[in-house]
């Protein structure tokens, strides 16, 4: 039975909803708190004892892996100006990143998020991967990639990280046909996206958090462009369970807090600052003032 020890992280995309400051600064590095989206990211694969990440990168999008890099120059000042308490906390972020091999892939043209995923299918080899979009953090004291492993090591099959939502925000997401066969496991039977509330299929919706198995990335090899010109990762699982292979589901444990626009990044900010152990109750104590 294989294990989980790659995870693919696509970080190629324009971040038009997120402009201007995109132009500056990727979606990827705006801060939860005292820390980055991509960092976030990065310790729930860490957590969920997988030690190497594939970026999928865009042609200019590579100011993350300068965030990833050591920097004894920094350190160093640290030192000199015997700032000790910054030091210990730069050091517990590298430290974070030595135990992770880090490698990348191009995506040349943002042609969707299936086509980015297919971008790491080399270096992802023959075996299953963990697959986490930068856009969707999950509080939880199991990290997801976590949950999704553990019903992996018993199916052996794809698994989707799942989401109840109220009916009336289903439009904006994937949701899917599912038949439950236990407590928070579901095998999928469809996949619909962006549905009308009174069409949905159902009340779980998928958040960007896979386990994907070498089958699909044949699948995603032989897809072709939709009407907009891309590969969407959630047609493509669509398809093959059309054709009768076994996709799994499981409703995650924890909060989601997205991060794709300006509106859910805010509140996602909001929420990790007002529980930080250090700033957050100085920060309630704030809102409470500016609202009288």
């Amino acid at each position: 039975m294989a294990d989980i020890k790659k995870a693919i992280i696509p970080v190629g995309g324009l971040g038009t909803r997120f402009l201007p400051l995109s132009k500056a600064v990727p979606k990827e590095l705006w801060p939860l708190a005292d820390e980055p989206v991509i960092q976030k990211i990065i310790t729930e694969v860490k957590n969920s004892d997988i030690d190497e990440i594939i970026f999928v990168l865009g042609q200019s999008n590579k100011k993350i892996l300068e965030y990833l890099k050591p920097s004894l120059k920094i350190e160093k000042i640290l030192k000199e100006r015997k700032k000790e308490k910054l030091l210990a906390e730069f050091k517990e972020f590298e430290d974070l990143l030595k135990s992770i091999n880090f490698s990348y892939v191009v995506q040349k043209n943002p042609l969707g998020d299936g086509h980015a995923v297919l971008q790491a299918a080399k270096l992802a080899g023959s075996e299953p991967v963990g697959c986490l979009f930068a856009d969707d953090v999950v509080d939880s004291e199991t990290p997801v990639m976590s949950q999704l492993t553990k019903v992996f090591k018993t199916c052996q099959k794809p698994v989707l990280a799942l989401y109840r939502l109220p009916k009336d925000k289903i439009s904006s997401y994937g949701a899917v046909s599912v038949e439950k066969i236990a407590s928070r496991l579901f095998k999928i039977k469809g996949i619909v996206e962006k549905p009308e509330p009174e069409n949905a299929p159902s009340d779980l919706v998928i958040v960007g958090k896979y386990i994907l198995t070498p089958e699909v990335f044949g699948y995603l090899k032989k897809a072709k462009p939709g009407p907009k010109g891309e590969i969407i990762l959630a047609e493509v699982l669509d398809k093959m369970i059309k054709d009768g292979k076994l996709v799994y589901g499981y409703e995650i444990e924890g909060k989601w807090l997205e991060c794709g626009n300006k509106l859910s990044w805010l509140k996602s900010n909001i929420y990790f600052s007002l529980k930080h152990p250090k700033f957050g109750p100085e920060i309630k104590q704030f809102l409470k003032e500016i609202e009288k």
